[in-house]
């Protein structure tokens, strides 16, 4: 999870919702990602997605059966869906997002018995340090709008 910590600090210095995102595989990290939707101008330049794009890259393959996921902030459903079509047997996440997460707080898209694939979910892993660095980066956030509107009243 320090991994993933590191990857979202990345995201951070760009100005981005700090979220961060490793695979592994036999020990080794296999996929790397951070937040990059304002950067990239795209909706679909979230950690988990940029992640899995270069996991499957050095698989060879589509499907990461036996990989970790390590996330810093729970899944949303389009990167909950893309763990389940990846075939992700486990994801450990740092905080809880019950605005948007689909690992259990709005949905539970990784245990659907539906699906034709699960993935074992295990949260809280350094989950205050993810929790205060989002918690943080929202608070500037709304630090540096207030200030900017009170400059042009």
């Amino acid at each position: 999870m320090k991994a993933a910590v590191r990857e979202a600090r990345k995201a951070l210095a760009l100005g981005e919702v700090p979220i961060g995102c490793v695979i592994e595989y036999e020990g080794k990290i296999i996929g790397r990602g951070y937040n990059r939707r304002m950067t990239d101008r795209t909706v679909l330049a979230h950690a988990e997605i940029i992640a899995i794009r270069k996991a499957c890259r050095k698989m060879g393959d589509w499907r990461l059966e036996g990989c970790t996921m390590y996330v810093t902030l729970e899944p949303c459903p389009m990167c909950a869906g893309a763990i389940v079509q990846a075939r992700i047997p486990k994801v450990v996440i740092g905080a809880m997002n019950p605005k948007a997460g689909c690992a259990g707080s709005v949905l539970d898209m990784l245990h659907e018995p539906g699906f034709n694939h699960q993935a074992e979910a295990e949260t809280g892993v350094l989950g205050e340090e993810c929790s205060r660095m989002l918690t943080d980066f929202f608070k500037e956030l709304r630090e540096n709008r207030n200030a900017q509107k009170k400059l042009l009243t």
